[in-house]
């Protein structure tokens, strides 16, 4: 029962969400680099995968005191921009999936961190586990990517 009452919530939520963004509002340089964030990571993942790895960012910006801006950029922290600029990933935004993710991006601070039991790591499951997941128990497993709180 708790499931669904979650699942139901988290509709209204993407449905809250999507309807707040507009085509026509610049994007603003954090809102491109938040959605890019969320598109390079999880576009393969559905709705709930990219929420989810949304609500990693949210919640590391939290636990950290910094903007999700920042925690996207930091080193080593998101694969998709070692090396990269801005304007090497835009072309993400044009996907199918990119109208969402910038939603996401835009309600960064509205998101449930709840939803991925307050985890601030993830990997993907087909990979091998990383050095920092060695002995740590999973919070959750949303699609394809591991969900820690450290």
């Amino acid at each position: 029962m708790k499931k669904l009452i979650i699942l139901l919530g988290l509709s209204l939520i993407f449905n809250a969400v999507l309807a707040h963004t507009h085509n026509n509002v610049k994007l603003t340089r954090e809102t491109k680099i938040i959605a890019i964030t969320i598109l390079a990571e999880a576009r393969g993942e559905g709705q709930g995968g990219m929420y989810a790895v949304a609500a990693v960012i949210a919640q590391r910006a939290f636990e950290r005191k910094r903007t999700p801006t920042e925690i996207c950029l930091k080193p080593y922290q998101f694969s998709c921009w070692n090396g990269k600029k801005l304007k090497d990933l835009e072309h993400l935004l044009k996907v199918p999936q990119g109208k969402y993710a910038l939603a996401l991006a835009k309600n960064i601070k509205l998101l449930s961190r709840e939803f991925i039991g307050f985890a601030n790591h993830y990997h993907n499951n087909k990979i091998k586990l990383p050095y920092w997941a060695k002995g740590k128990k999973p919070v959750k497993t949303i699609g394809n990517h591991i969900f820690y709180k450290l």
